[in-house]
């Protein structure tokens, strides 16, 4: 009786730690994922950023200012 009883603890303890596992694994999958969408944002972000400073450095430089008083 007790082996039977111990048997059945032996069970429910791997299947427990199983079930466990693979929520783990699924959490950690979810937070990968998130990471690298928040990443490839952050660097779509960057890279506007760049096109902007380059527009803006286009406007105020020297040369495109004396273009536009001689305009």
């Amino acid at each position: 009786m007790t082996s039977r009883l111990c048997f059945a603890f032996v069970i429910s303890f791997f299947a427990g730690i199983l079930i466990l596992a693979v929520y783990l694994r699924s959490a950690n999958h979810r937070v990968f994922y998130t990471l690298r969408r928040h990443t490839i944002e952050q660097h779509r972000l960057q890279q506007e950023l760049w096109q902007k400073q380059l527009r803006v450095e286009a406007l105020t430089s020297p040369a495109a200012v004396l273009q536009r008083l001689d305009e």
